[in-house]
């Protein structure tokens, strides 16, 4: 699979990285619903096996769940993956998630994510939201940089920022690499973040290239009618009325579209988001093997100018969704 350089790190990354947000497990904040451990172990390793060197994850995916269950993916693995995950997303004894960037906050969320992952070093450690406070930002971004060098975090990076806000924390430490969501239809970072980027060599990895499971092609009403009640998109307005009846159709296009390459709608939707000069890798999320299998090639997968025009056709008129701050 196609590599690029993420930012101004070292770090040569596979164009496709595995998200894991989607393995947290149910009936915590910001879940997906029941998740099997055994599938997330299994998916993990079918994503490295097929040649995907990153994976992305977060301290709040399954209240530090999660991150436990991808260091039972890596155990016994001769060639170690990229490990990289976020802070700031702090949980109370009741499962109630804050934002919180103090110092003292941040090192504790570094040393227990060291713990879980069970590593020396987290190769990209990322802010994972803004704060309001100017200073409580200035102070998270200063003890991450503090980690790194201590040797307790490799590069660093944020996700969800804007452009005020990349520059207001470039100025104590560079960024490596920003995070922000990006597909087909969110395409709010188009015209300041991604150009921003682009300029000062900061590494964009873009999230939810499939809108959480919308640009799939397996996302019918019956199947959205159906998520359970802890699923965070069968509330999500992208998921209802009236946008999904714009969405569904966008999807029947990018079918037809892949149909003629033999690929699958949603590395349709992943080819889209790559083909960006600003982009360098997309995180693609699978609960499962099979799912991976189904995701795997976009990073070969080049649209024509023909093709992309085509789903610019598409887009026009209708109105996109803004997930929001769904995305964590």
């Amino acid at each position: 699979m196609q590599q690029r350089r993420l930012g101004n790190s070292d770090l040569d990354v596979t164009v496709l990285g595995f998200g894991a947000w989607a393995l947290g497990g149910g009936g915590r904040a910001f879940a997906w619903g029941a998740q099997d451990d055994a599938q997330s172990i299994e998916a993990i390793q079918r994503a490295l096996d097929s040649g995907i060197n990153w994976i992305d994850t977060a301290a709040v995916y399954g209240l530090g769940h999660l991150e436990a269950v991808v260091a039972k993916a890596l155990k016994g693995r001769t060639q170690r993956p990229y490990v990289f995950t976020k802070c700031g997303m702090v949980w109370d004894d009741r499962g109630d998630v804050h934002r919180v960037l103090k110092a003292n906050s941040v090192r504790r969320e570094c040393e227990a994510s060291l713990r879980r992952l069970k590593v020396d070093a987290i190769d990209l450690y990322r802010l994972h939201w803004p704060v309001d406070s100017t200073a409580e930002m200035e102070e998270g971004w200063t003890a991450l940089a503090e980690l790194q060098r201590q040797g307790k975090v490799r590069w660093l990076g944020v996700s969800h920022f804007n452009v005020s806000q990349l520059r207001q924390v470039q100025r104590i430490a560079p960024v490596t690499s920003l995070q922000s969501p990006y597909s087909l239809i969110q395409r709010d970072i188009e015209q300041d973040v991604l150009p921003f980027c682009q300029q000062n060599n900061i590494g964009v990895i873009v999230s939810s290239s499939l809108a959480s499971g919308l640009l799939t092609g397996a996302m019918a009403r019956e199947h959205i009618r159906g998520l359970p009640d802890d699923d965070w998109r069968r509330y999500s307005p992208g998921f209802q009325e009236p946008r999904l009846s714009h969405h569904l159709a966008l999807v029947e296009r990018m079918r037809g579209l892949g149909e003629r390459h033999g690929c699958s709608t949603a590395e349709v939707a992943i080819a889209w988001v790559l083909r960006h000069p600003a982009v360098t890798a997309a995180i693609v999320d699978a609960r499962n093997g099979k799912q991976v299998d189904g995701l795997i090639h976009a990073g070969d997968f080049r649209l024509t100018p023909k093709e992309l025009r085509e789903l610019e056709d598409a887009l026009h008129g209708g109105a996109t969704a803004h997930l929001g701050e769904t995305h964590v």
